[in-house]
């Protein structure tokens, strides 16, 4: 029986590699150059305490899955960002499993919502996001094209089956029937 464990990481550690490096190549596959700028884009210290963290799924001692997040535009605000799952252990709830840790340490940390982004030729993470309760800030029938496909969630609610939207302007658009404005 294999044993399943999450750990705090820095990028230089080691057992960081295997998720910068398999990112780095399923970025550069779907996306070219731009896969290799989007990793280039962000130090190692925007994903350390206090403002960031970088979190590992360990099997065994060996890392099958990773996110991070760091400060996003307000002190209240995280963003997810490096979510990765390797090749041969998707499709089993790790990157689920990533993502509600990542969001009970950002909770921790005194965040109080939870801000993502992923890119259109990534399917798989769009499913995951809606499945984990997160709000679009997109039209989700619309064609993706090539444009970003930003995400939000507030961390006060985590439950998707739980309270609605919480400020003024969505709670007046839901009232009205209408989607959040953003």
């Amino acid at each position: 029986m294999s044993t399943l464990t999450v750990e705090r990481a820095v990028l230089g550690d080691p057992l960081t590699q295997p998720l910068i490096r398999e990112l780095t190549h399923e970025y550069v596959t779907r996306y070219g150059d731009g896969g290799q700028q989007e990793m280039a884009r962000y130090g190692a210290e925007e994903f350390t305490p206090p403002d960031g963290l970088l979190l590992l799924l360990l099997r065994d001692g060996e890392p099958v899955a990773g996110g991070a997040y760091r400060r996003h535009e307000s002190d209240r605000t995280a963003e997810v960002k490096r979510m990765w799952t390797a090749a041969g252990h998707r499709r089993q709830g790790l990157g689920r499993r990533v993502l509600a840790e990542l969001e009970d340490a950002a909770r921790q940390a005194g965040y109080r919502r939870i801000h993502l982004t992923t890119g259109p030729l990534q399917p798989e993470a769009k499913g995951l996001y809606l499945a984990a309760g997160y709000t679009p800030l997109f039209d989700v029938g619309a064609p993706p094209q090539d444009r970003p496909l930003p995400f939000e969630k507030d961390l006060h609610h985590p439950d998707p089956t739980g309270p609605g939207p919480t400020r003024p302007q969505d709670l007046a658009a839901a009232a009205a029937g209408k989607a959040p404005t953003r």
